[in-house]
């Protein structure tokens, strides 16, 4: 049992956002050297890429949990949630064709099993019959969507584009919702499961990101670097 869960926070939404600051993907190394001084052009459009994979198709995890309504009293909160990520989706698929092909990489069967495989996962989470996995897991991406999309606004500046801001609801609206579907301690704890599982997820892609951009620097030793710009059509 870790100190997020000995601490017990004073209530879900509290309980959310510390598993959030400790698990989340802005604690990964290789979102740290994105969000960096001088990421590799490269390596900001494989993210891209992937996180188009996972999250830029339709149903996403939040569309899947407001189907699968295990928790009738969040169908508010999620709705508003999966109306956010309408736009958000809308925007990674634009930033996808701008940043231009996958950058050439070794291993591409092995990334593309992976990244299926993280699809499959999120969507067991966000089907879960499990009263609060699936609320729990669209907090957790409710949570770390913000240092997700800091990678996104990375690659649009360097692309030249502006992404529109968030509709996502306000974090005080999330906080509530989550809170009052935490009351029933079970549920806490699905949530707590629901979210970690999601995080672990979001670390498994962040990782290997990770290793594919080491596989191009060593296929590329001098330095070479692909450059999103050389492929972008219009912002427009």
């Amino acid at each position: 049992m870790d100190n997020v869960t000995r601490e017990r926070p004073a209530n879900t939404a509290s309980l959310m956002a510390a598993i959030v600051a400790v698990e989340g993907s802005a604690r990964h190394g290789h979102l740290r050297y994105l969000l960096g001084p001088q990421p590799s052009r490269r390596d900001l459009a494989d993210a891209v890429h992937a996180l188009c994979l996972i999250h830029g198709t339709r149903p996403g995890p939040v569309d899947m949990a407001v189907a699968q309504r295990a928790q009738p009293e969040a169908d508010s909160w999620l709705t508003a949630v999966a109306a956010g990520f309408v736009g958000e989706r809308a925007a990674l698929v634009r930033l996808t064709a701008v940043v231009g092909p996958l950058p050439s990489t070794p291993g591409q069967a092995a990334f593309e099993a992976a990244v299926t495989g993280i699809g499959q996962a999120l969507s067991t989470l966000a089907t879960s019959s499990r009263t609060g996995c699936a609320t729990g897991a669209v907090a957790a991406l409710v949570g770390d969507w913000q240092a997700v999309r800091a990678i996104l606004v990375a690659a649009a500046v360097d692309c030249g584009i502006a992404l529109p801001d968030p509709i996502l609801p306000p974090g005080a609206v999330t906080a509530a919702a989550i809170t009052a579907l935490g009351e029933n301690a079970a549920a806490e704890r699905a949530m707590a499961f629901g979210a970690r599982q999601l995080l672990a997820q979001h670390h498994g892609l962040w990782t290997l990101m990770q290793t594919r951009a080491a596989a191009r620097d060593q296929l590329y030793p001098q330095g070479q670097d692909y450059s999103p710009r050389m492929f972008a059509g219009s912002p427009a």
